[in-house]
């Protein structure tokens, strides 16, 4: 009866087995489908596409932002390793010179047939070994003793600027590395977005690219340029305000003339490409649209939207003019130029060239009046 059971028993066994990996086979991909991670993947519809790509834009263009502070800051670190090994560079002229004045001295010495040890150590190669014995200087007469305590200072100017030169240099070095990590990051969420954008039909983007709207979430086109689109071409040619050929018909008039200025400005790129870490003249990303209209205007602003909105004084939406910065997103990733009317003009993303928007298409974090 053992033996006979026994054989039952596999037999009940490997069936519930087969069942069980059946069930978890089944289960696995159903979960797969659901997750979204296989390639059963479920067909998105427009607007869920929309969301993930405004999404996508506004993490890019937040990357953008730190991107440029990065760059601004390696570009500082530059100025400041050149300035340092310009000095450097300068002093070791005039060690050289010391030293000559020192040679002159020791050749009359060994024509009168001896050498200092003062001089032996101050015209060594080796200045760690003159600075320790420095104190022989001391047996040297005054002339002697001046020229000497020339080099030593001469010489611990001069190591004490290679030590700054390096730590600048290592500065340097890490914000290299952070530019690397921030484009990484941009290139990535770009992809992502241009996939997912795909995925629409040629109808389907170029209604997504017309509206103008939550597209503008995040703003860093590679260094991908857009060329305008239809809506934005209506936009360039639209009616101007005869007093005002830069401004549209209807539009507020700024309060002073380099508010005036920016705002001409801004108008006059209307339909300029975006490009991530661009400052104009004919390509830009946001902070960098906002910066060359009021370089334009005679006023230097901050590189990122982080600085720019601490650049001037703050103003309730209630009290916007135009001219004014008006922020997005709570992280402050995006700035455009108040025009009026409730809008702006902005560089929105790479999906979208710069362009008149409502500002109320976006989470408002905040305005500042720079002019």
């Amino acid at each position: 009866m053992a033996a006979h059971r026994k054989p039952r028993q596999r037999s009940l066994g490997t069936g519930k087995v087969r069942t069980a990996a059946t069930i978890a086979l089944a289960g696995a991909a159903t979960a797969t489908v659901f997750d979204g991670t296989g390639h059963a993947e479920p067909q998105l519809s427009t607007a869920q596409v929309k969301a993930k790509v405004d999404k996508l834009y506004e993490e890019a263009e937040a990357a953008t932002e730190k991107y440029n502070g990065a760059k601004e800051r390696a570009g500082k670190a530059a100025e400041r390793v050149g300035t340092l090994q310009d000095e450097a560079a300068r002093k070791e002229e005039r060690l050289n010179s010391a030293r000559d004045a020192l040679g002159s001295i020791a050749a009359s010495q060994y024509r009168s047939g001896g050498l200092d040890p003062a001089l032996q150590l101050a015209l060594s190669d080796d200045p760690d070994q003159y600075l320790e014995g420095a104190a022989f200087a001391e047996r040297a007469g005054s002339r002697q003793a001046a020229a000497v305590q020339r080099v030593r200072h001469q010489l611990r100017e001069i190591e004490q600027l290679r030590g700054a030169a390096h730590v600048e240099l290592a500065s340097l070095k890490s914000r290299q590395a952070e530019l690397k990590r921030h484009k990484k990051t941009i290139t990535g969420k770009l992809d992502s977005a241009r996939q997912l954008l795909g995925r629409l039909s040629d109808e389907e983007r170029a209604r997504f690219g017309a509206t103008g709207g939550s597209t503008v979430g995040g703003g860093s086109g590679g260094s991908d340029s857009v060329s305008a689109g239809s809506g934005d071409r209506a936009s360039r040619s639209a009616a101007r305000d005869p007093a005002d050929p830069a401004a549209p018909a209807g539009s507020v008039t700024a309060p002073n003339s380099r508010a005036a200025a920016a705002v001409s400005y801004a108008y006059g790129k209307l339909g300029a490409p975006y490009v991530w870490g661009a400052t104009g003249p004919d390509a830009f990303d946001c902070s960098g649209l906002t910066q060359a209209a009021y370089r334009a205007a005679g006023i230097a602003l901050p590189r990122t939207t982080y600085a720019q909105i601490n650049a001037g004084s703050r103003v309730s939406r209630s009290e916007l003019q135009p001219g004014d910065l008006v922020f997005f997103y709570s992280g402050i990733s995006h700035v455009g130029i108040y025009v009026g009317n409730g809008q702006m003009i902005h560089a929105p993303n790479s999906n979208a060239p710069v362009r008149l928007a409502p500002i109320d298409e976006m989470p408002f974090a905040g305005a500042t009046r720079v002019a």
